[in-house]
């Protein structure tokens, strides 16, 4: 009898201690751009200023990939949604939401689950008024079983503007367009 319960014990043990399940401990989508916003987040490493430039835009296109495939994802019609909507008008200079049309009928019509941001390239381009920013990237794009969509090249023009704090000299990130198809660089009413 004495055996008998032993061996019932054990093998109760052993079921308890399979059954455990372990915690996954991954982060949801949710939690990892709660607190993603356009005021800070910079490294704390020793950069150049083009280095610097280089980081933060990626940082700032990856953010703004990551809330819009957040967005989409979802039914756009609860309050979160809403939020995540007016985080998303917060990267652009101008809070004009036709900037961000086509990138979301581009992650709707593609199913687009999450992306990737890759092979950026800054420039500056010189007009004769201003300095223009840009930056040439390519982004990969993957569905609900992680799988690659495709890998597509574009184009984004930003700004850095001064935004001054006791003695010293920040600036703020926005976007000026974000893959806007190029436009017609023919004058109005010069047609041959």
């Amino acid at each position: 009898m004495k055996k008998n319960n032993f061996i019932f014990l054990l093998v109760a043990l052993i079921f308890t201690v399979f059954s455990c399940k372990k915690e996954s401990t991954e982060i949801s989508d949710l939690q990892k751009i709660r607190n993603n916003n356009n005021l800070k987040s910079y490294p704390v490493t020793k950069m150049d200023s083009a280095q610097a430039i280089e980081f933060i835009t990626k940082q700032k296109i990856q953010e703004l990939l990551d809330l819009s495939t957040l967005y989409t994802s979802g039914n756009r019609d609860t309050e979160i949604d809403s939020v995540i909507y007016a985080q998303m008008k917060s990267y652009f200079a101008e809070s004009d939401s036709n900037k961000l049309v086509p990138l979301l009928k581009q992650l709707d019509s593609f199913k687009v689950k999450t992306a990737k941001v890759g092979n950026l390239n800054v420039k500056k381009q010189i007009t004769t008024k201003d300095t223009l920013d840009f930056a040439k990237f390519e982004v990969e794009y993957f569905d609900s079983n992680d799988k690659l969509i495709g890998k597509f090249e574009k184009n984004a023009q930003y700004m850095l503007k001064l935004s001054p704090v006791k003695f010293k000299k920040e600036f703020k990130f926005y976007f000026v367009d974000f893959d806007s198809p190029p436009k017609d660089s023919t004058a109005v009413g010069v047609t041959k």
